[in-house]
C-alpha cells in the first residue's frame, strides 16, 4: 500500500494544477456566507457552535464507552439552545425535475435527509420544500426491504400509523447525539450533481437514483439556509458508501469569505495543485464509534518544543468536517495555552475581548504616526510560534491563518482552539481551511496538502 501510495502522490506531482478529473463534484458554501457579519462576530458563532457539538460528541463516545455498544445513529445535527452545528452545505438537487437542496457536509454521521412537503413540523428554510409528489422519480422504500431493516429504528407506514406516507413504506426516526432528530420516509430519487465533463448537464456521472429521508418530522436548531445533512460518515447509508466510490475530498475556503468551495466524491486525486507537499496518515476504525476517522495524533509542538504530553491523551482523535475549532482534553489544550504564552510574551486578556476564545493576546500599539493609524494601515505582524500535530507519518504544520484570528481594530489576538471534558480531540475545519483533504476509502489513508481552494472551485 505504501508503494501505491508513493507511486500516487508522485504521479500528483506532475500535473498540472487543479486538472479535472473524473468523478462527482459538488460546491459549498459556509453556513455564515454571505449574512455580512463581522469577523468578531463571525469567530463568536463558531466558537459557540464548537462548544455546542463537542458536548454532544462527548455525550455520544462517554455513552458508547459505558454501554460498549457502538452508537449508531449520527452526531452532527442542530445544538443546543440558540446554537447551530451546521458549517459547509452541499448545494445539489433532488428529484425530477431538479429541486435545489443545501445539506450540510457532517463526516460525524450517515443518513442522507432533507425536508420533505408534506410538513407536520418542520424548521423554516430559504427554498420550497422537496415534495416527493411532484418528481417523477420519487419512490418510497417498502419496510422489508434490507435498508429499511438495517436502520436503527424504522416502523412500516400505512393505516392509521403511516397516514400518507404509503401503505407498507419504510417509517425511519434517526437521531443524533443533542436529541435532536428527523422522522419521514426512507425513499429513492435522482440525486443531480455539479457536471464533471466541464458543463454537460446530460452527463450520466452526475446523476445517481440515491437512497434518503424525506423528513416530515424534523426537531433541532437549523438554519435557514439548509435543508438537511448529507452524511459523509462510514456507514452504509452515507453520500460516498452509496455512490461506491474509494475517496472522497474536500477544499474549504475561509470563513471570512463568501467563496464557494469544492467537494469531490470520486478520483478526487487530479484535483490536487501542482508544487504542493502532500503528507498522509492512516485513518483508523473505531467500532464503538464506527461512522467516524479517527487518525492517530501523536504529539504537538508550540514553535521548536515538543510539549510533554503523553501519548494516550491524543489517542482518540477524529477529524470532522462538521466541527469548526479544533478541541483538546483540558489537560492538553492547558499545557499548549501555557506554552503559547510563554513563547508569545504578549499580555493576557480576558476572552470577554476576543470573540469569546479563551486565549487572547493585547496586540502592541503600532509604531507608525496617528495619520497613519487613522488610515488604518495594517501593523506589522506579531511574532507567534508555530503549530503543528505529529501524526503518525505526516507533521501537519498549520498555517499562520488556521490557528490565529488577529483582529487589528480591536487589537486583539487569539488562539482558535478550545478544551473540552473527556479525552476525545477534534480536528475542526478552521484548522483545515485552504487545505486539500483526501480520504482514501478504500486504503483507509488520509492525505492533505496546502490549496488554494477558492481557485480550485472557480476553476471548474
Amino acid at each position: 500500500m505504501k508503494r501505491q501510495l508513493a507511486a500516487t502522490l508522485l504521479v500528483l506531482i506532475a500535473l498540472p494544477a487543479y486538472v479535472r478529473a473524473a468523478g462527482i463534484m459538488a460546491l459549498l458554501t459556509h453556513a455564515d456566507a454571505g449574512r455580512g457579519l463581522a469577523r468578531p462576530e463571525l469567530v463568536r458563532r463558531m466558537a459557540h457552535r464548537t462548544r455546542a457539538r463537542r458536548r454532544l460528541l462527548s455525550s455520544s463516545h462517554s455513552h458508547a464507552k459505558e454501554t460498549g455498544r457502538p452508537v449508531r445513529a449520527g452526531l452532527g445535527a442542530g445544538g443546543g439552545g440558540s446554537i447551530v452545528t451546521n458549517e459547509y452545505l452541499v448545494h445539489l438537487s433532488v428529484g425530477t425535475p431538479p429541486r435545489p437542496v443545501a445539506l450540510t457536509l457532517d463526516t460525524g454521521s450517515d443518513l442522507v435527509w432533507t425536508q420533505c412537503a408534506p410538513c407536520l413540523d418542520c424548521f423554516d428554510q430559504g427554498v420550497p420544500l422537496l415534495d416527493p409528489a411532484r418528481s417523477s422519480t420519487y419512490a418510497a422504500v417498502p419496510c422489508d426491504a434490507p435498508l429499511c431493516r438495517a436502520l436503527p429504528f424504522t416502523s412500516c407506514g400505512g393505516g392509521a400509523s403511516g397516514g400518507s406516507w404509503g401503505d407498507r413504506s419504510c417509517v425511519y426516526v434517526y437521531h443524533y447525539g443533542d436529541k435532536s432528530l428527523t422522522v419521514g420516509q426512507l425513499a429513492t430519487d435522482r440525486f443531480t450533481f455539479e457536471p464533471s465533463d466541464g458543463g454537460n448537464a446530460d452527463d450520466q456521472s452526475s446523476d445517481r437514483q440515491l437512497t434518503f429521508g424525506c423528513g416530515h418530522f424534523n426537531k433541532g436548531i437549523f438554519q435557514a439556509n439548509e435543508t438537511g445533512i448529507a452524511g459523509f460518515g462510514r456507514g452504509r447509508w452515507s453520500l460516498p458508501s452509496q455512490l461506491g466510490v474509494t475517496s472522497f475530498s474536500y477544499c474549504f475556503t475561509s470563513m471570512f469569505e463568501s467563496k464557494s468551495s469544492l467537494v469531490t466524491l470520486g478520483a478526487p486525486a487530479e484535483l490536487q495543485s501542482s508544487g504542493s507537499v502532500f503528507q498522509s496518515t492512516p485513518l483508523i476504525k473505531d467500532p464503538t464509534q464506527p461512522s467516524l476517522y479517527f487518525l492517530k495524533l501523536k504529539g504537538i509542538s508550540v514553535g521548536s518544543t515538543r510539549l510533554p504530553v503523553p501519548e494516550r491523551r491524543l489517542r482518540s482523535t477524529i477529524i470532522d468536517s462538521g466541527a469548526s475549532i479544533t478541541t483538546l482534553p483540558e489537560d492538553v489544550y492547558e499545557a499548549v495555552k501555557a506554552e503559547f504564552i510563554a513563547q508569545v510574551g504578549l499580555p493576557v486578556i480576558g476572552p470577554e475581548a476576543g470573540s469569546a476564545l479563551d486565549l487572547c493576546f493585547a496586540m502592541p500599539e503600532t509604531a507608525a504616526p496617528f495619520w497613519r493609524r487613522r488610515r488604518r494601515l495594517a501593523d506589522a505582524p506579531v511574532h507567534v510560534p508555530s503549530l503543528t500535530l505529529h501524526l503518525d507519518g505526516a507533521d501537519w504544520e498549520l498555517p499562520r491563518g488556521n490557528y490565529l484570528f488577529e483582529d487589528h481594530a480591536a487589537r486583539v489576538m487569539c488562539l482558535v482552539l478550545d478544551a473540552a471534558p473527556g479525552d476525545q480531540t477534534v480536528i475542526g475545519n478552521y484548522q483545515q481551511q485552504n487545505t486539500h483533504v483526501v480520504y482514501d476509502l478504500g486504503n483507509d489513508v488520509l492525505s492533505f496538502a496546502p490549496a488554494r481552494c477558492d481557485e480550485l472551485a472557480a476553476s471548474l
